[in-house]
């Protein structure tokens, strides 16, 4: 396999569905004359022109609509969000539109689109730029949340993603462009809806996703270091959830713990802690434990930012509570 970086997984796998299906059109801030803000896009504008990378004005309500609009009139849109936090701008048009218009319309219109673009914190960005929404739209019927932690599902993923006829929500992270991975040359496709399991163990069970997946691993280690064993599971996709791969791990560790960049209130943990104890309670020899990130908007200055995320430390500090409580 060749090492590439996860903005080239992203841009391989958009290219090779531009190259093998022309109703696909990728638009949003800065993919043309700029190659992206984050240089996702870069070279596409050169190779598949104007028409089909589309920069448009700062104005996510209106470009979200035109996507959605194209996706109803039989492109296949990809729509580009400099950050999630700014779909919330456009998030009637998401929610309200691209979920729902399949149902409203009796099946008449498909939705084939995919929202894409970072989530969550990228160091100090303050508190209206470090935000992560997965739960807020795991939460709506008719969307699928897609959230790969390396390039190899990133770039599977994503071509399952473009390739499905509902709306596909797909969030990466500003801090995971420049992470390298194994990818094949050969085309893959990974399936929505699948979990993965990133290292088999027998103590206990940690689940998370995106960049977080990064602090899971890492603290994965530093437990073997002490003879805990830690099978780690990537969800990959929060909408549908791979609840199986869940349950089946938790009756083999007996113990659980969910990591995720989200507020605690209403979110990806509490809906897999409900899960775990409503169909594995008798294999629980310990309380399922949950790190989130702290209850508060994110401050600033690097300190806050470090307090307010999952961290290495964390992680390991909770998984001996489990062990030795």
């Amino acid at each position: 396999m060749r090492i590439i970086q996860f903005r080239e997984a992203l841009r391989e796998a958009m290219n090779e569905e531009m190259r093998r299906d022309s109703d696909i059109i990728l638009l949003g801030e800065e993919v043309a004359e700029y190659n992206g803000a984050y240089k996702v896009s870069q070279g596409m504008l050169d190779e598949f022109g104007a028409k089909r990378i589309v920069d448009t004005p700062i104005a996510e309500l209106g470009f979200t609509g035109i996507g959605i609009g194209m996706a109803m009139n039989g492109l296949r849109p990809i729509v580009e969000f400099m950050t999630f936090n700014f779909s919330l701008v456009a998030i009637d048009q998401v929610i309200n539109a691209a979920a729902k218009l399949y149902q409203m319309s009796g099946g008449q219109f498909n939705i084939p689109m995919v929202f894409r673009g970072p989530t969550g914190s990228a160091g100090q960005l303050g508190a209206q730029h470090s935000q992560a929404f997965e739960n807020w739209y795991a939460n709506c019927p008719g969307l699928k949340v897609v959230v790969p932690s390396n390039p190899y599902d990133a770039k599977g993923l994503l071509k399952t993603a473009i390739r499905d006829n509902d709306p596909v929500i797909f969030m990466e992270s500003e801090q995971m462009y420049g992470d390298k991975g194994e990818v094949p040359e050969e085309e893959y496709l990974i399936p929505i809806g699948k979990a993965d399991i990133k290292r088999e163990g027998t103590d206990i069970t940690i689940v998370s996703f995106g960049k977080i997946m990064k602090v899971v691993l890492l603290a994965a280690e530093e437990l073997m270091k002490e003879n805990i064993s830690v099978e780690v599971i990537d969800l990959r996709t929060v909408r549908p959830i791979d609840y199986f791969t869940v349950i089946e791990s938790v009756k083999k560790t007996n113990r659980l713990i969910i990591v995720e960049e989200a507020w605690p209130l209403a979110s990806i943990s509490t809906e897999i802690t409900y899960m775990v104890q409503k169909n594995a309670f008798d294999y629980l020899d310990a309380p399922i434990r949950r790190i989130n990130t702290t209850d508060t908007p994110l401050g600033y200055a690097p300190t806050f930012v470090q307090e307010f995320l999952p961290t290495v430390e964390k992680v390991v500090k909770v998984a001996k509570e489990l062990m030795y409580r």
